[in-house]
């Protein structure tokens, strides 16, 4: 089995590698996101299985998806397994690979460009400036600290979908912190956020359809974060960039547009 990271959408950001071993596969098990596109023009023989999940329905569970790879590998089938982003940065692509292992299946992994890193460069955001922020900090707007262990108890400070590292970030003038898969649990970002010590002030930008013809960013404050999003009906995919690197105007000629390549 071969993991594959499709990168952020547009076909053109998957890697070399990556479509080489797309072109040689029997099946592909294949995610809403990332390259879809591209499935259009595989070979005639590939069979492609369909595990996409959106926002609040999994049609094909998670233990499904790793059954069905074994399955497919185990009957002869070079099986690539087709994730949007990079598998290894909150795409599960680790328990995929686990779970072949177990079954001994080898496997090998392609990365692919991590839309926490790409999508916000598309939107002339630089994570990390000289002179304005010095790292940034990946998090998912999904799980809440200490869901996975029941002897955890949660305080004041894990009351929402960020962990003790993410709002030290997010309380930091000199880091960024990028959340994926956050439209859902923005309002509990900031109010979670806001309720550690963060700057009300904070610019926040959301950019979704990163990559694609549709790309669009919202920008505003944080402690408005919530509601201007609402109001400009932003929806997922879309990848949340918190910290002063998300002020508009930061590199100057790109706000609202995508850098010199990507259309500006």
């Amino acid at each position: 089995m071969t993991l594959v990271g499709g990168g952020p959408g547009a076909v053109d950001l998957l890697t070399v590698r990556a479509w080489r071993v797309l072109q040689s596969a029997d099946v592909v098990v294949a995610d809403r996101l990332g390259p879809v596109e591209i499935l259009a023009e595989l070979p005639p023989h590939v069979r492609v299985v369909d595990v996409g999940k959106e926002p609040g329905r999994h049609p094909v569970p998670q233990e499904r998806i790793n059954e069905l790879l074994v399955e497919h590998a185990r009957a002869g089938a070079h099986v690539v397994r087709l994730k949007g982003g990079d598998p290894f940065v909150l795409g599960r692509g680790g328990e995929e690979v686990a779970a072949c292992l177990a079954a001994g299946v080898p496997v090998e992994v392609v990365p692919g460009v991590t839309s926490a890193v790409a999508v916000p460069g598309l939107a002339g955001i630089p994570l990390t400036h000289r002179g304005v922020t010095t790292g940034f900090h990946v998090v998912s707007g999904h799980c809440a600290p200490g869901s996975a262990d029941p002897k955890v108890t949660p305080t004041s400070d894990t009351k929402g979908p960020l962990d003790a590292a993410a709002l030290a970030c997010v309380r930091d003038a000199t880091a960024t912190l990028v959340v994926l898969m956050g439209v859902r649990s923005l309002g509990a970002i900031v109010a979670q956020s806001l309720a550690a010590g963060a700057d009300p002030g904070t610019p926040v930008a959301i950019v979704e359809n990163g990559s694609m013809p549709e790309q669009r960013v919202t920008r505003a404050r944080l402690e408005a974060a919530a509601e201007v999003a609402a109001a400009r009906g932003v929806r997922s995919p879309a990848v949340v960039v918190i910290g002063r690197v998300a002020a508009a105007g930061l590199l100057e000629g790109t706000s609202e547009r995508r850098l010199a390549g990507a259309g500006v």
